[in-house]
């Protein structure tokens, strides 16, 4: 993995957490955003670990430029932040990112959140992140919703699905609340990201937000 931090320190603590961990490895460091992606673009990794506050380029439009390279569309980022209030985080998922994570978690937490990444999964707290969404929503309710042919290529049964995504079910869950087998509510799942053209779970909790099929507020998350 890639780790993009300005601070040597906090770029050198993680990666001697992450090289002592089997079957982990760093394959590079930057400390600014136009270096991480340009590391990114000539070194194979599967995630980066970015920090959002970046000198040259902060990590949401570094993350964007990566989310954008068809060759990297296998890179998923992993955004640190310093609170889990950072109103930044929410323009980091718009970006690309797949999920979040505050720099003062766990050691054991940070290595499940890289590998859960890596497998492709997105990385959500529903609690800090149905906040972030509904805060921001609320003081800029001028941010235009997705087009409304985007959620009208949806079957009924798909808006139900990412209704529930956003809400931050994982695939059993929505299974059984649908009465679903959890292969089913995978495709299903599968659909609609591919339908609203988006790159991972994370993407689909913002979409749910901004379209209007969740409404931001004290029951936003999971029920």
């Amino acid at each position: 993995m890639i780790l993009a931090d300005d601070q040597q320190l906090v770029r050198s603590a993680f990666a001697m957490l992450i090289s002592a961990t089997p079957g982990m490895a760093v394959v590079g460091e930057a400390g600014t955003g136009r270096a991480v992606v340009e590391l990114a673009r000539r070194t194979p990794a599967d995630v980066v670990v970015m920090d959002i506050r970046m000198p040259d380029l902060d990590g949401i439009e570094a993350t964007r430029l990566i989310a954008a390279d068809e060759q990297l569309a296998g890179l998923r980022v992993l955004v640190l932040t310093t609170y889990d209030t950072d109103d930044h985080v929410l323009s980091a998922l718009r970006a690309g990112a797949s999920g979040f994570l505050v720099k003062d978690t766990r050691p054991a937490d940070l290595l499940t959140a890289i590998r859960t990444v890596a497998a492709g999964e997105a990385l959500l707290s529903p609690g800090p992140t149905a906040r972030l969404i509904a805060r921001t929503l609320a003081a800029t309710p001028e941010t235009p919703p997705p087009p409304p042919a985007a959620l009208d290529r949806l079957t009924d049964r798909e808006r139900q699905v990412l209704t529930l995504v956003g809400r931050g079910l994982n695939n059993a869950e929505i299974a059984g609340r649908l009465g679903l087998s959890p292969l089913t509510a995978k495709t299903h799942v599968s659909r609609v990201m591919g339908k609203l053209a988006a790159r991972d779970r994370a993407q689909l909790v913002i979409a749910a937000y901004e379209s209007g099929l969740i409404t931001p507020g004290p029951g936003a998350g999971p029920t």
